[in-house]
């Protein structure tokens, strides 16, 4: 656990899971990391992401979007049918920060809604917030709705395309037992770009590839969420 969002009149902080704490690791003697995808599910590459998991048989969660699922439900079956699991990045991707709460439990409780419907087989445990942007009340709806925040410990920002060495680079200096890693099968609805490349996840296909290995070869194990 990591304190993220203090409280504003001075009490017990809120804790977000934005890494696995170490006594988890060391009850189960290994040293054990977590992959994790946001903004998709996306036709294009989501399945190239699948892909690559499969191949090297390790599990993953996705982050999904319900108005994503909605469009694209093989994607979601197939996502849980390859043992992976997804979470709750809301309905349309808002800045929960500047919704009322009533708007912020509807972004969450209709995603969900949707990932019932479209899998009935996907338990949704997790929930994490657009932008990693999280408040007291954003932490209150996802309780509420019996979803546990999830931030991350790793960014490589993977989403700006710094290029495949730079995401393996900052993913393989910063990786330790617990560590929760962000990347990205998607992008946001309403965020375009007059270059079709910037919303182009190949980079985190190719970066994937690499860093699997890499990390086995440090004895990390790529786990399930705990």
């Amino acid at each position: 656990m990591k304190d993220d969002t203090p409280q504003r009149d001075g009490s017990e902080p809120i804790r977000l899971v934005s890494e696995v704490p170490d006594n988890f690791d060391r009850q189960h003697q290994s040293r054990q990391v977590y992959l994790t995808f946001d903004d998709g599910p996306d036709l294009v590459w989501t399945p190239k992401i699948l892909d690559v998991l499969g191949q090297h048989k390790v599990p993953a969660t996705f982050c999904v979007l319900g108005l994503y699922a909605a469009s694209h439900p093989q994607l979601i079956e197939r996502i849980i049918a390859e043992g992976h699991e997804i979470a709750n990045h809301t309905m349309t991707h808002r800045d929960l920060s500047k919704c009322e709460p009533e708007q912020t439990r509807r972004e969450i409780l209709e995603a969900n809604a949707i990932f019932k419907r479209t899998c009935a087989a996907a338990t949704v445990r997790y929930v994490r917030a657009p932008y990693g942007i999280w408040t007291e009340s954003v932490i209150a709806e996802s309780a509420k709705a019996g979803l546990t925040a999830l931030h991350w410990s790793i960014d490589p920002r993977d989403w700006s395309r710094p290029g495949v060495d730079a995401i393996v680079h900052a993913v393989l200096a910063s990786v330790r037992p617990g560590s929760i890693v962000l990347f990205h099968d998607g992008s946001p609805p309403g965020e375009s770009y007059p270059d079709a490349r910037a919303t182009s996840r190949d980079q985190t296909v190719t970066a994937l590839s690499r860093l699997i290995p890499a990390l086995k070869e440090r004895r990390f194990v790529i786990s399930s969420l705990p």
